[in-house]
């Protein structure tokens, strides 16, 4: 260790392609694990999709295409059996950071969930109330932070007050100091075949078994269907208001559409090499992919509607019917896993 005011863990910054995902993968490589991001995130079931109509966040439906917060890591090092500990509300904001510089004094870099609209090395136009975020601290040097952020291409840097400001930032899914961490580190061969096929069991009962009509496929299928109500039910401004939370969802915040189904098809691809070639698992990769092309598509189209540049053709009836064509693409990605026989 430096001295009491100086401690730089010696901690490989990568970019991702999400956050929570690529915090774990990077973690799991300090401890000795080489495992990618997308084995991280399907592992860690990261797919997932919500739609809660009745709450609102920013003014608009509640839509999720990430679990929550935490889930990627927890799940991940739980199927793999590797010891982590997840402190999840710490009430006291100086407590909380007293425990990372702890941490950071023993050697461990640590995880911790913020909020991005006081992030103070984010692009402006990045920052919006969204507290899901994840970010890895890996030292200290008097009142800076040292921090492993996925989406910047470089390590970054952030003062004492500012670090405490994102960790206890208000609102939706309040951070609350939550924090954490691989308890040491592994040094035995992991088999990961075990742990893929929870991953991949878990990921298919929650977009396609739980019963609950607003989770996965079903939620999808109903937002499509109540997309192409918004202009008549809420006039067309609010209407663009609420298509623009769910670009946004998509694309800016979580991944979301595309970027997760790109993700989970290279996750799909990694398992069914590790599984000897398995065909099934390939074919479904490859079918994934073009679900993420479709999600592409969509979000393309709905950014031209957003901004009054859409043809006649690229109505909200268009909009929710390419939502439901991606419900039918995905439901079948789901449908053959599930029949796998591993």
């Amino acid at each position: 260790m430096m001295d009491a005011t100086k401690t730089i863990i010696n901690y490989t910054h990568r970019q991702a392609g999400h956050c929570e995902s690529g915090a774990t993968s990077n973690l799991f490589k300090f401890n000795g694990l080489e495992l990618s991001e997308p084995m991280a995130f399907g592992i860690g079931n990261g797919l997932y999709f919500s739609y809660i109509p009745f709450l609102k966040i920013q003014f608009a439906p509640m839509i999720s295409f990430r679990n929550l917060p935490n889930t990627v890591f927890k799940r991940s090092t739980a199927y793999l059996g590797i010891e982590s500990t997840v402190v999840k509300k710490i009430k006291d904001p100086r407590e909380a950071m007293q425990m990372l510089d702890r941490n950071l004094e023993k050697g461990i870099p640590t995880g911790c969930q913020v909020g991005v609209f006081q992030l103070t090395f984010f692009p402006p136009e990045y920052r919006m109330h969204y507290n899901m975020h994840n970010l890895v601290v890996f030292g200290k040097e008097g009142n800076m932070y040292h921090v492993s952020d996925t989406v910047m291409e470089f390590p970054q840097l952030i003062t004492y007050e500012d670090l405490l400001r994102v960790r206890y930032a208000k609102g939706a899914f309040a951070p609350q100091g939550k924090m954490y961490w691989i308890n040491h580190a592994i040094d035995k061969p992991v088999d990961l075949k075990p742990a893929i096929v929870l991953g991949i069991k878990k990921t298919v009962y929650e977009m396609i078994g739980i019963p609950f009509p607003l989770i996965g496929v079903k939620g999808l299928r109903w937002m499509a269907r109540d997309l192409k109500k918004w202009p008549r039910k809420h006039g067309d401004d609010k209407a663009a208001f609420y298509l623009g939370q769910i670009l946004r969802m998509a694309e800016d915040f979580g991944t979301g559409g595309a970027g997760f189904r790109y993700i989970y098809g290279a996750f799909l691809k990694e398992a069914g090499e590790m599984f000897g070639n398995h065909m099934e698992l390939l074919e479904a990769s490859d079918m994934m992919g073009k679900t993420a092309n479709k999600w592409r598509d969509f979000t393309y189209m709905g950014a031209r509607n957003c901004k009054n540049r859409s043809k006649p053709e690229e109505d909200y009836g268009t909009l929710s019917e390419k939502l439901l064509d991606i419900a039918v693409s995905e439901e079948k990605v789901y449908q053959k896993l599930k029949k796998i026989k591993f």
